[in-house]
């Protein structure tokens, strides 16, 4: 007999008011949920149990081979606890009431989705940014990204992901914020706090899922999904603390990696969930498996069969199986055999409904479900504008020969290229729900310009982004020579980046690089703009182009934004988070690499290096240009030697010694000289930055503590060690001034 759910939430709301007001995520001292979540767990049955354990797909939409249908029985039977890819609040709804109504103890859905960079308004790709280096604007995207998608009934993203990666052929390199742990560790605490806030009292934020836990982004070959081989202590210094800063800054959910460590798969690895996650980081939400990892354990050969890997997983620590329907098929004999205990599956449970009740669903479980309000966020004209003026921060200005940039108002222009005129690409991948034919191209931006100013624009594709048809190529080549300028917008589409889109070759595809030639064979400036989702090799065009500009996936506001760097309407200021190389032959590279035994010498043969090309980069870690140009006077340090207990003080003056305003992002960076373990060349440590006005100066101060020089020393301590440091400051990783200092015991 289906027991009512009015009566136990009833009861359950008379017990959340005589609670206080939930603690800010991340900051709870005592568990003010502990009885509530007790008192739910003691009406479960072991099936209900397990199905809190279960998230399944809906049809909406899949993001992977779907397993099973009925979605709709096992919320009735109580079979699951979680859905994703179910959106709109006349969806959720709809899924909600069947939950809270039709099943035995009416407990709420919690609702999921790839809320990756934006829900309905789309702002650049998160490699794209991190190039923006300005935390408070990718805090704020996150939090329109919250506020739209909870608008539209959604609990839950699937972001952010804060794996490391030195590796471009990745096609999830897009998803994440390049090759710094550093820089990597502040991005993911703002936005973790975008998507969260610091509680769920409102109706405008939701909860942030820290992927891929742990070292994704280190696939050998560059193959998404591929094995992860790496020392313990490069793990802890370079690709762990993203992660840490995640969960330090609150994140309520965290997803297991499909790739094993150390030969453990991450869904399986008790480790990694136990001692990594919750003793050593104190991790108090719950951890969700990708999709179907539990069963790909099978795959890898760590599992004997699917019954197997799900025991193996929920002794690691996994709470909540998405998709495989492992637990819903097989926990219940592994309990009763004795594998998995009862209390392991309570604790999980206990997670999950902690929870369910922190985001208000016990209370209200329609508290995310207002038509209204969801018309009201969804592509609001505010959201909108935050995604364009986002969009210009995160542009990078790559070349800028003779001043071709910004373009000369009144001058025509031959706008060509596969994606000049193209939309749908524009969100790039990972776009959710975003809606690609709502976008504003470089075509249509430009075409309002030009109807605006009285210049001339004229278009012709050229090629397609793939193919080798070059037929198009003489009307691109017509209308160039007719023009003073022409813009060339290349690059990849945007299923060539992301999930399972691992590239080889990270040349432009097709034959859009022989166009190029050819309009830079008409003797007209050409001006490359870049739309991809990774680092790309082009080092013909980084020759001969007259100006380029990486503007990424950039998103419903592309267009527009992409225009306004192009006229100076804004002036950019966005650096590289990840190297450009010359050629694939170099990946992976990075900017903070250990020296050798015997280090790069391009004028002696028995050396670090390669034959055929030189070692650096074709653009470093931090680079980007301006419309002005910025001068550093000498650095300065506050004294030559210090203790442990001393703030090193390193200052440099910037001086616009152009004609236009600007903005600068300063960088520090150190070397330990000599270290128990070999140490890298530079790390960054801190970095500003600073708008000025034309003949402006500003003095940059940057501190630093032992603690900013410590890493994992030969006994895996982690601290800082006695000896010589160079301290660095620049405007990129390769144009640096150093100072000695010495740090004493």
């Amino acid at each position: 007999m289906r027991l009512s759910i009015w009566p136990v939430l009833a009861l359950l709301l008379l017990i959340n008011s005589c609670k206080t007001t939930a603690p800010a995520a991340g900051k709870q001292t005592a568990d003010p949920y502990l009885s509530q979540v007790d008192s739910v767990l003691a009406l479960m049955t072991l099936d209900e149990k397990i199905g809190q354990m279960t998230i399944f797909t809906t049809d909406w939409e899949s993001t992977g081979p779907t397993i099973r249908e009925g979605y709709q029985n096992d919320i009735r039977n109580g079979s699951c606890g979680a859905l994703f890819n179910s959106h709109t609040v006349a969806f959720t709804r709809k899924l909600q009431e069947i939950a809270v109504k039709e099943s035995r103890l009416g407990i709420p859905l919690l609702f999921g989705y790839d809320v990756i960079h934006g829900y309905k308004t789309i702002f650049p790709i998160p490699l794209g940014e991190s190039c923006s280096w300005d935390l408070a604007a990718i805090e704020q995207s996150a939090a329109i990204a919250a506020a739209e998608s909870a608008a539209a009934g959604l609990h839950w993203t699937f972001a952010p992901m804060v794996d490391i990666s030195r590796e471009p052929r990745w096609g999830r390199v897009m998803e994440g914020a390049g090759e710094d742990p550093y820089l990597g560790s502040l991005i993911a605490r703002a936005r973790v706090h975008g998507f969260q806030g610091d509680n769920f009292n409102g109706t405008d934020r939701i909860l942030a899922c820290i992927k891929h836990f742990a070292g994704y982004g280190a696939p050998i070959a560059g193959r998404d999904y591929n094995t992860v081989d790496m020392s313990m202590r490069m793990f802890r210094d370079i690709y762990l603390p993203p992660y840490e800063a995640g969960i330090a800054a609150g994140a309520r959910t965290i997803m297991t990696s499909f790739n094993e460590l150390d030969g453990v798969p991450s869904t399986g690895n008790k480790w990694l969930l136990n001692d990594v996650l919750r003793k050593e980081n104190g991790f108090t939400g719950f951890v969700v498996t990708d999709y179907t990892s539990i069963n790909e354990m099978v795959n890898h050969g760590f599992a004997a069969d699917d019954k197997h890997a799900g025991e193996l997983a929920a002794n690691a620590g996994v709470d909540m199986d998405m998709q495989g329907a492992v637990f819903q098929r097989y926990l219940k004999e592994s309990i009763a055999a004795g594998i998995v205990s009862e209390k392991t599956v309570d604790e999980a449970v206990r997670r999950i409904l902690r929870i369910k009740f922190e985001l208000g669903l016990f209370k209200d479980p329609f508290k995310y479900c207002n038509e209204a309000r969801e018309k009201a966020q969804v592509f609001s004209p505010a959201h909108l504008e935050a995604a364009r003026d986002i969009a210009r921060k995160s542009i990078v200005l790559l070349k800028n020969d003779n001043k071709t940039l910004p373009l000369t108002k009144g001058k025509s222009i031959a706008l060509v290229g596969p994606l000049a005129a193209d939309r749908e690409n524009l969100i790039g991948a990972w776009s959710g729900a975003g809606e690609g034919d709502k976008c504003v191209s470089v075509y249509d931006a430009l075409k309002e310009r030009a109807a605006k100013d009285g210049f001339k624009l004229t278009h012709a594709k050229g090629c397609a982004i793939q193919g080798e048809d070059t037929s198009g190529f003489s009307e691109a080549v017509n209308i160039a020579r007719d023009a003073d300028i022409i813009v060339a917008v290349v690059g990849e589409s945007k299923e060539m980046s992301g999930e399972a889109s691992s590239r080889a070759f990270i040349t432009l595809p097709g034959v859009q690089e022989q166009l190029i030639k050819e309009l830079v064979a008409t003797g007209k400036p050409v001006v490359v703009v870049l739309m991809n989702g990774r680092p790309l090799t082009f080092p013909w065009i980084a020759e001969h182009a007259a100006a380029i500009v990486e503007t990424w996936w950039t998103g419903s506001r592309g267009g527009p934004a992409i225009g306004d760097v192009l006229y100076g309407d804004y002036n950019p200021s966005a650096k590289l988070t990840m190297t450009f190389p010359r050629d694939v032959g170099q990946v992976p590279i990075f900017y903070s690499y250990k020296n050798t035994g015997r280090p790069y010498d391009p004028n002696t043969k028995w050396n670090s290096r390669y034959q055929d090309i030189v070692n650096s980069p074709q653009y470093p870690f931090g680079f980007g240009l301006s419309y002005t140009t910025f001068t550093y006077d000498s650095l300065k340090v506050s004294g030559k030697q210090y203790s442990f207990k001393d703030t090193i003080v390193a200052s440099v003056k910037i001086t616009n010694t152009g004609s236009v305003k600007g903005e600068e992002i300063v960088q520090l960076y150190v070397r330990d000289l000599v270290g128990s373990v070999t140490r890298p060349v530079k790390e960054l440590k801190g970095f500003e930055k600073v708008m000025l006005a034309p003949g402006e100066s500003k003095n940059v101060i940057f501190k630093l503590t032992s603690k900013d020089l410590a890493f994992h020393t030969a006994d895996m301590t982690f601290k800082a060690e006695p000896g010589a440091f160079w301290i660095m400051a620049g405007p990129d990783s390769e144009r640096l001034q150093k100072r000695e200092i010495r740090l004493v015991e």
